[in-house]
């Protein structure tokens, strides 16, 4: 992942251990002081809410011990992990920019595609003035690559 999905990820686990853990810690104390906890909803709510954290944070954990930044600022050539990629659609001459990343930081609105995706495993190898057709969920489309960078 690049250093900056990185960042995102350490900066969240953090969030999640020293404020969202200990804020619902204190929920459930304060539910269980309200009595019967077989009608409690707040107590069954503040539970279902530590469970999630607890998840999110063992996912964190895990993504972050398992990952490999890569500096794409020290890559060039053919798009690959890391590559800026500006397309321009055949049929619509709508351009959109790209940024090919790893899963845990991608981000359609941001412009953070999917390694895994199909519009990135498409572009995977090829270089600018390429063309590639991409079979998507909405039907096949025609690409243009218009500029790589390593940004």
């Amino acid at each position: 992942m690049t250093r900056a999905g990185y960042t995102a990820l350490e900066t969240e686990l953090k969030q999640l251990k020293s404020v969202e853990r200990p804020a619902i810690i204190q929920a459930i104390a304060e539910a269980r002081e309200l009595g019967d906890l077989k009608e409690n909803a707040e107590y069954h709510s503040a539970r279902e809410k530590q469970g999630f954290i607890e998840g999110r944070i063992k996912e964190l954990e895990g993504a972050i011990s398992l990952a490999e930044v890569i500096d794409p600022t020290k890559l060039s050539g053919t798009i690959k992990f890391g590559a800026t990629v500006t397309l321009v659609d055949e049929d619509t001459d709508e351009e959109k920019t790209w940024q090919i990343v790893g899963q845990h930081e991608a981000s359609v609105e941001k412009g953070l595609l999917n390694i895994k995706s199909p519009i990135a495993r498409a572009l995977i190898g090829k270089d600018e003035g390429d063309s590639v057709e991409v079979n998507t969920p909405g039907g096949s489309k025609s690409y243009e690559i218009l500029s790589i960078a390593y940004k």
